[in-house]
């Protein structure tokens, strides 16, 4: 067995009495794109309409005193919450993309295109609109109700979650939900309209520190219940019987790898807006890049997908001075392309 271990390129890995097999080639990819997500927040951090040296923001650390009062707030207040949140973002929208490709065995599955932001964002405009009183704080739990029952809607009409049949169901939902908030757009108040236009494109510019803490609260435990589960489903890929029979309860497994997701989307929409396509494209870079069981999925899905995220907000934000453009509409001249690859790769499919 150890034999066939090293073969498969997979060496141990022993942490005073824990141990697991790990792929150093890919733990040397992971490492790569992190340092890669640290740069582009650094950069993100450095640039702007007021462009703040790299050795400033170093004293500025270490003696908050050496910064100057417009510094200090842009950075603290303004650059770094943004930047933290299109990370927990972009990560939370990565591993909700691929829990859901594999629990559905699709690798067209993705909360966004089965209904989830939509059914979120309806959510969320609602308590937005109708309830302002409402504190931030319940936007995820509004959003998540919302999402869940649109995640259940569409479970009941295609009657299987592992046929492409899911996938399409969930776009129609999609396109009925937008079409309920384009009759929004059109009936409701001008400024009201700006600000759900805003909103629903997927801007971090309004990102603060309790948006931070909010997004984070929800995604950490999200996050604990995928790769607490990462084990139970890599034995659920060698199908049901088989699952079944080495003691894995694929319904309990099935119920969780649905609601994590839905979870994670709704933290991620209820805080910045609608951010498409990165659920589907991180998970076939982390593929595409890295080899492995799920829980190297979720970790290079979560990398990728910030990476795509904080990219996304520094180009929007920094390659059209003084305008800026939301992260969500970069993501999706990025995503629709690959969307309809993916389309025509899998075209005999359905």
């Amino acid at each position: 067995m150890s034999r066939a271990i090293l073969r498969a390129g997979l060496r141990p890995l022993r942490v005073g009495r824990f141990c697991a097999v790990v792929r150093p080639k890919a733990l040397l990819v992971l490492a790569v794109l992190v340092l890669l997500v640290l740069g582009m927040m650094l950069y993100g951090l450095i640039q702007g309409s007021l462009p703040i040296p790299t050795s400033a923001i170093a004293r500025g650390l270490l003696y908050p005193d050496a910064l100057s009062v417009d510094a200090r707030y842009i950075v603290e207040d303004i650059r770094l919450p943004r930047l933290l949140m299109a990370l927990l973002c972009g990560a939370m929208l990565g591993v909700a993309g691929a829990s859901m490709q594999s629990i559905t065995r699709n690798g067209l599955a993705d909360p966004g295109l089965i209904g989830v932001k939509e059914g979120c964002s309806v959510a969320v405009l609602l308590l937005i609109f109708q309830f302002p009183s409402l504190g931030v704080v319940w936007r995820p739990v509004i959003g998540m109700a919302g999402g869940l029952l649109t995640a259940l809607l569409v479970l009941l009409l295609a009657r299987d979650i592992s046929r492409p049949r899911f996938i399409l169901v969930g776009i129609g939902v999609s396109w009925a939900f937008a079409a309920g908030i384009g009759v929004f757009m059109t009936t409701a108040d001008v400024r009201d309209v700006q600000t759900a236009l805003l909103w629903l494109a997927g801007s971090l510019h309004a990102a603060n520190w309790t948006l931070v803490g909010v997004a984070a609260g929800w995604a950490l435990p999200a996050f604990a219940l995928l790769l607490f589960t990462a084990r139970a489903a890599d034995v659920a890929l060698l199908g049901h019987q088989a699952a079944t029979g080495l003691g894995v309860r694929t319904a309990r497994l099935a119920l969780l790898q649905v609601i994590a997701p839905v979870l994670l989307t709704a933290a991620c929409v209820s805080c910045v807006g609608s951010i498409g396509f990165v659920g589907l494209i991180a998970p076939h870079m982390a593929r595409f890049l890295l080899r492995g069981g799920q829980a190297t999925l979720l970790a290079g899905s979560a990398t990728l997908g910030a990476l795509l995220v904080v990219l996304a907000d520094n180009l929007g934000r920094l390659a059209f001075l003084p305008l800026q453009l939301p992260a969500g509409i970069i993501v999706s001249l990025i995503g629709g392309p690959f969307f309809l690859v993916l389309l025509w790769q899998r075209r005999d499919r359905f």
